[in-house]
This record gives structure tokens, sequence and C-alpha cells, in this order.
């Protein structure tokens, strides 16, 4: 899964335009993920924290908010963030000024995909952030019934994201964190057999 991204398409000299294209029934001018040709190094992730808490610092704030973080990622990604010419989001009279304006386009992905992340509902429905607290807490202790019970869970919530056919881009940092926790708590009853 980790490896269904836009820059290992990009790796494989493949056209990207042509994987994008070759995908059905997602609504090409709802879903933000067709207004990108790549997507964001570990590098530019650090640059934006850098600035944003320079921003919150040179406001006064003891810490960086939402504010600051809308007002900071245009100007750091508008040179590593490749705008797709070709999605229909820029052929609609009123986002025609993104194709030129990369900075308000920015801001505007930023703000499409605050709402997104409402519509979804991950404020009040977490379920891959309450697992990550819950193991958070450590694995001392944690009997082989109660990794059972979590891997049981794990593969319950798979299996929904799997029932639904189509994966979002909103889905896709879950899943490698389901995945991540199904490795941890299989390797940690591995080790209880072992142990025995």
């Amino acid at each position: 899964m980790e490896y269904k991204t836009k820059d290992n398409v990009k790796l494989s000299a493949f056209p990207i335009s042509q994987v994008m294209q070759g995908e059905t029934g997602k609504d090409q001018l709802k879903d933000i993920s067709y207004q990108t040709l790549n997507g964001l190094s570990v590098r530019a992730f650090m640059t934006c924290l850098t600035y944003i808490k320079a921003l919150a610092y040179f406001r006064g704030n003891d810490s960086a908010g939402f504010d600051d973080v809308r007002h900071v990622l245009p100007f750091v990604l508008h040179d590593k963030l490749a705008q797709n010419g070709d999605c229909p989001f820029f052929d609609l009279p009123e986002n025609n000024v993104y194709r030129y304006d990369r900075i308000s386009w920015i801001r505007r992905l930023f703000d499409l995909s605050c709402s997104e992340y409402d519509r979804a509902g991950l404020d009040k429905n977490d379920t891959a952030g309450e697992l990550l607290e819950i193991f958070a807490k450590g694995l001392d202790g944690v009997t082989q019934k109660e990794a059972d019970g979590m891997l049981q869970r794990i593969e319950k919530i798979l299996s929904g994201y799997a029932a639904g056919r189509k994966l979002y881009a909103v889905n896709f940092d879950d899943i490698l964190a389901m995945k991540y926790l199904h490795q941890r708590y299989t390797n940690y009853l591995n080790w209880l057999k072992w142990k025995k």
C-alpha cells in the first residue's frame, strides 16, 4: 500500500496522467488528489514545520495554530507541489485563475482538504488515532487475549475499507497506520508465544 503513490509512478517513468485516467469511479472534479501530480517529501514537511513554528514565534505565540499553517503552506509548497493541468477542477470558470496563481491554488487546496476532513468527521471519529493512542501506552502487560482482540479490531476496520471497493486519499494514512499496528501486534503475539 505504501508504494501506491504518485511519486513511485513517477519513478517508474510511466506517465502519471495515464494512471490517473485509468482510475474509475472517482469524481475527478471533487477528488482533490487529481489536482496534483506528485506527493510531498519528508524534507518538504520538515520545511513547512520550521516556517510554521517561525511564523507563530514572530506573531508572539507559544505554539503554532491553524492560521499559521494556512498562511505558510502556499509559500513553502508553491515550487514543490506539481499541478495537474488536465484536472477538470481547473476547467471550471471560477477555478481557472488557480492555473496561474499557485499561491491561491495551494491555499484553496488546503481549504478543500480541511472541508474533506470535516466531512469525514475525523474530529469525532478517528479510529486510527484511537488505536494509535492505545498502542502508545506500550505493550507491557498486554495479554495474548487483548492483543488478539486488537488484531481482530484492526482487521475488521481494514475489511470495512476493502468493502468500499474504492480507496480514497483521506484513508491512505489510516490504512498505513493500521498496517503498522497489525505488524506490531502480530510480532508481539509471536514474542509472547516464543517466551513461553
